[in-house]
């Protein structure tokens, strides 16, 4: 609220020790400046839209793919591939932070999408999530499909994958705005200013002798909004999501 407020406020008035909560000089010019002046904000705001929508969309594919796989399919090496990815889940991802960059310039995808989106297109914690949830999946309905002739493909993504939407929906909760706040990767990744992502972005409003706070809350604002509007689409499978165990 207090970002919100300050957002309408001229730089003057944010520095002023008599500033107060309420706005004294309303004024829209913060948000001007963002949207016209700012030539790049929009391109950011288009980076960081895209790299969350395709990071979302691949984990929502791959996760449930090796979930479902890990649940439903016996294959050499089942249980050695679950409990690699449960000791993946014990490494900070500060960890693996200088092999990944080294690995991504190696592959000249620095200062590129695919080298936010590649690393980014899988995620242990909702592979396991998936795995417990398939786990309790029923059956019957999955042999009745292989009756009806489906393949295995064919029971997957037409079957299995529309009965999952609490769990889908769980998963872009939390991948989108993973990725959509993510700040360090694109920090360590990116040098091109064009390719900046909003978080890296809305740094640049900082300067080494002053803070423009009211461009700098305006931006925050508007870089808000898609997350409380997905928070708010999907919060009764966000408070599912919290609160998953595995069971239907």
């Amino acid at each position: 609220m207090w970002g919100l407020a300050t957002s309408f406020k001229p730089l003057d008035e944010i520095v002023s020790r008599a500033s107060y909560f309420i706005p004294d000089h309303f004024t829209l010019d913060n948000y001007k400046y963002v949207l016209t002046r700012e030539p790049l904000f929009l391109r950011w705001m288009f980076n960081s839209v895209f790299v969350a929508v395709a990071v979302t969309l691949l984990n929502l594919l791959f996760n449930s793919m090796a979930g479902y796989a890990l649940a439903r399919i016996e294959f050499f090496g089942n249980k050695f591939w679950f409990y690699l990815i449960l000791v993946v889940l014990m490494i900070p991802g500060q960890v693996t932070l200088i092999p990944s960059y080294l690995i991504i310039k190696s592959f000249g995808w620095l200062n590129e999408y695919q080298g936010l989106i590649v690393p980014g297109m899988a995620n242990a914690t909702f592979i396991f999530m998936m795995r417990q949830f398939f786990l309790s999946f029923p059956r019957e309905l999955e042999e009745a499909a292989e009756m009806d002739g489906l393949r295995r493909f064919g029971i997957f993504f037409r079957i299995v994958m529309p009965l999952a939407k609490p769990a889908l929906a769980a998963q872009v909760i939390f991948i989108f705005m993973g990725s959509w706040n993510d700040f360090l990767k694109p920090l360590v990744i990116l040098s091109d200013k064009s390719m900046f992502t909003l978080p890296i972005g809305l740094n640049s409003f900082k300067g080494q002798y002053i803070s423009y706070w009211n461009y700098i809350m305006a931006a925050s604002m508007v870089f808000t909004l898609p997350a409380l509007l997905i928070y708010s689409f999907f919060n009764k499978y966000f408070i599912k999501g919290i609160t998953f165990t595995g069971t239907k």
